[in-house]
């Protein structure tokens, strides 16, 4: 009884495994064809160059001041050095106060990149959300970069119809892939079966689910 009751289990678990339907995207391709993103990323390049520069000015200003006080320290009263290091030490303070506070764990540029990258990430999630309940797909896998899927077939590949979803047409894809030189072919027309991985890093963006 027990052997037929097991048989049983393992014939309906082989049962069930091969009545979901599973499909991918590949999320590298489709925030490559989002101008909402690029423009985003765009967008976090301009203040953090403003910012970096703001600091490096602050710190060429200390460096000035430094070397202004190394050349003037033996004509200064003790006093006069003391308040002269006191202000060194305190603008330095000030710069890596600053620096932590644009650049830091959860400072200006994390909070500017949530505000700007998370209705991407929403959208996206959404779009891959009813392509799945569209077709009927019990799970999609992202083969966007760091992915651990070693072959996919392309038959399955859903990232044009997210794209689709997202308002992106297969005429904008073209033109997005003629300006960035690529062979100008869309994600169904292409030989997506090799592994992921060996692609450049501009920091992919995973989808997540909004809480």
């Amino acid at each position: 009884m027990k052997k037929l009751i097991l048989t049983a289990l393992i014939s309906l678990s082989i049962t069930f495994a091969f009545a979901q339907r599973y499909a991918y995207v590949d999320t590298e391709y489709i925030l490559t064809n989002l101008k909402d993103y690029q423009n985003a990323q765009k967008e976090l390049d301009r203040i953090s160059d403003q910012w970096q520069k703001e600091i490096e000015e602050r710190y060429e200003s200390i460096d000035r001041l430094y070397k202004a006080y190394q050349a003037e320290k033996v004509l200064l009263t003790e006093e006069m050095r003391k308040e002269r290091e006191d202000e060194i030490v305190r603008k330095e303070k000030e710069a890596k106060d600053l620096q932590r506070q644009r650049f830091g764990v959860e400072g200006d540029l994390f909070e500017r990149r949530k505000e700007l990258i998370q209705p991407v990430q929403d959208d996206i999630y959404n779009a891959i959300k009813e392509v799945a309940q569209g077709g009927g797909f019990s799970v999609i896998f992202d083969k966007g970069n760091q992915s651990n899927i070693l072959y996919a077939d392309p038959r399955y590949d859903k990232s044009d119809r997210v794209l689709s979803r997202l308002g992106v047409s297969q005429k904008d894809i073209e033109e997005n892939n003629d300006s960035s030189g690529s062979d100008g072919d869309s994600k169904d027309a292409q030989d997506r079966s090799k592994p992921p991985g060996g692609q450049g890093g501009g920091g992919t963006v995973t989808p997540q689910r909004r809480k």
